[in-house]
């Protein structure tokens, strides 16, 4: 039986959270021969949706002209500025009308938001974009995010980080239609992991060296960053800034948003990262120029962390092409 694949597309549509799974599932249709899935981009209206690269995508069917088509699998495409975008009445109302008869639903990226907006997500657990994470939980409380998951299934609902892991996302869901076989096969063709290595964490790039807090505060990051080497402890920081301990302990952590103990592992780890991209340095190297006393808590920092190990990062990066100077 073919099953209808739709994906919904607002104007300003990421074209990959769009083109990417419909690429996955093109793809098994060539592996197994024969059409396993109809494929359909929905829009607010059959007008052409422009992507937030400019390229112009002509929807297949729209909401205003729909005619209750079964569905077995609708994903919510995100886009560049949803989270500060309303979400359309008809819109919302069309999801929660249609996604009660899918076999199974979800969203890409951003699109998160405008599938909690229904309500539908209230008290399930989903992933989104780590960029958005933090503003997702703060409009929808009731949704329990994995921020640093690729992707998450939670019965039928089935939601992927951003962008490249909607492409997991699909991938999952062919694995689950089709077999591990096939999926393997779709993998090898489109030249992607068929199970990524640890989650979304590894490719968050949040500036963890800005400085903030009063002046004395700031200016014991500035020195700890720039002495990154050294063996920081809450002691030393505190001797540092001129106050007790416990006391700079409750200053960092109101004025900076985290812990001494949490900013230290922060800066460690963002500068070994640095430094594993560059590929000059060997893992012990490292360890010892961002303050790890040993290779081995750099590894379990970085497991604990970003879910990959030293190694496991370093190789991610240079196979890829992705050295950095």
């Amino acid at each position: 039986m073919i099953k209808t694949i739709a994906i919904l597309a607002v104007p300003g549509v990421q074209l990959l959270d769009v083109s990417g799974p419909l690429d996955v599932f093109a793809e098994a249709n060539l592996q197994v021969g024969y059409p396993a899935y109809r494929l359909l981009v929905v829009g607010r209206t059959l007008a052409p949706i422009v992507s937030s690269s400019g390229v112009k995508v002509l929807p297949d069917s729209a909401i205003t002209q729909w005619r209750d088509e079964v569905i077995d699998t609708l994903l919510v495409a995100g886009a560049p500025g949803m989270a500060e975008q309303e979400s359309q009445t008809r819109t919302l109302d069309w999801l929660k009308r249609v996604i009660p008869r899918t076999r199974r639903y979800g969203s890409v990226c951003s699109g998160a938001f405008l599938l909690a907006a229904t309500g539908l997500l209230n008290g399930r657990q989903i992933t989104t974009h780590w960029a958005v994470a933090e503003r997702l939980s703060l409009r929808f409380p009731q949704v329990k995010i994995d921020k640093d998951a690729i992707y998450v299934r939670d019965g039928r609902l089935q939601t992927a980080a951003g962008v490249t892991s909607g492409l997991d996302l699909a991938l999952m869901m062919v694995e689950e239609d089709l077999g591990r076989e096939v999926a393997r096969r779709v993998a090898a063709q489109l030249v992607m992991f068929f199970q990524r290595p640890g989650g979304q964490m590894q490719f968050s790039y949040q500036d963890k060296t800005s400085l903030a807090g009063r002046s004395v505060l700031q200016e014991v990051q500035r020195w700890a960053i720039e002495n990154i080497a050294l063996p920081h402890s809450v002691a030393s920081l505190a001797a540092r800034a001129g106050i007790t301990p416990r006391h700079f302990t409750r200053l960092f952590s109101r004025e900076v948003g985290t812990s001494p103990g949490r900013w230290i592992e922060d800066i460690r780890i963002a500068q070994a990262r640095r430094l594993l991209e560059s590929g000059r340095l060997a893992p012990k190297q490292v360890a010892a120029s961002c303050g790890f006393s040993s290779v081995e808590l750099l590894r379990r920092a970085f497991v604990r962390r970003l879910g990959v190990s030293p190694t496991d990062y370093r190789k991610i990066y240079l196979s890829k092409g992705l050295r950095t100077e």
